[in-house]
């Protein structure tokens, strides 16, 4: 099979994960009028024509100045260093397109939210980001999705990669703030997911392959599981879910608890 990576990139709430879902055919990624929602890189297989990739969505490219701005900055920048092909989702930012001239990765613009005829005469504006042609798209409606993976697609290094039914997958599950995503960290030996004190920041399930003494592996970092009486946001609903479907997928469940705090009844729930 044939496989590159493409990272879709932008700041927050431009709608990368309602493309990114277009993409993949199913709801992987949180999506939510919520400025950060998705805080991590999340990853999926897509597929157009007789393609296959990776793909992965992003947290917005935010340029203020906080602990978790940064840290979502530094998701999106590691997953601009991972990508063969980069989709760039705006409605207008001449600050991002500057940071991904400077990578000097392949970047197709993709100008979400054109839902109407009388907004297409608006496109021509952003050929003044200098980073190719703007690519009309709306999201919500999937329009334009095929043109921007006809694009994606033609830019793409060829690879031959092979599937490899060997690999061990497991999930790290636990209750918020109990160190799964510092546990995942400490496993890869780099900062692949966000590690903060503020619980729930971890909102989606996170894969990550490594390979150890030959053998290869898929870690899933997820989203804390509260007890569903206190889960109040659409947001942390998903991303129970999202845990509970990693579950499902994995070989091996590593259950993560508090040593400070002991066995609470939520762990045993779990």
């Amino acid at each position: 099979m044939s496989e590159g990576v493409v990272a879709i990139v932008g700041r927050a709430n431009v709608g990368k994960s309602t493309i990114f879902n277009r993409i993949v055919g199913e709801r992987v990624s949180i999506v939510e009028d919520t400025p950060g929602v998705t805080r991590d890189r999340i990853y999926a297989h897509g597929s157009w024509l007789t393609r296959e990739f990776r793909i992965i969505d992003t947290g917005g490219i935010e340029l203020e100045k906080s602990d978790m701005t940064a840290s979502i900055k530094m998701q999106a920048e590691i997953a601009i260093e991972e990508a063969d092909v980069i989709v760039f989702v705006t409605p207008e930012d001449t600050m991002v397109a500057r940071i991904l001239q400077k990578s000097k990765k392949p970047v197709v613009l993709a100008v979400n939210k054109i839902d109407d005829n009388k907004f297409k005469d608006n496109i021509y504006d952003f050929y003044a980001l200098g980073i190719g042609d703007p690519i009309p798209v709306s999201g919500v409606h999937g329009i334009g999705i095929g043109d921007v993976l006809d694009e994606v697609i033609h830019l793409l290094p060829n690879k031959d990669t092979v599937d490899d039914p060997e690999t061990i997958r497991f999930s790290i599950i636990g209750r918020p703030n109990v160190g799964k995503s510092s546990l995942t960290n400490a496993i890869l030996g780099e900062e692949r997911v966000i590690v903060s004190n503020i619980e729930g920041t971890t909102r989606d399930a996170i894969d990550t392959s490594f390979t150890k003494d030959g053998q290869k592996y898929t870690v899933v970092d997820t989203a804390g599981m509260r007890k569903r009486g206190k889960i109040y946001e659409n947001v942390e609903k998903y991303s129970v879910m999202r845990a509970m479907s990693a579950i499902d997928d994995s070989d091996i469940i590593l259950v993560v608890i508090d040593g400070e705090r002991g066995i609470l009844e939520q762990d045993k729930h779990i």
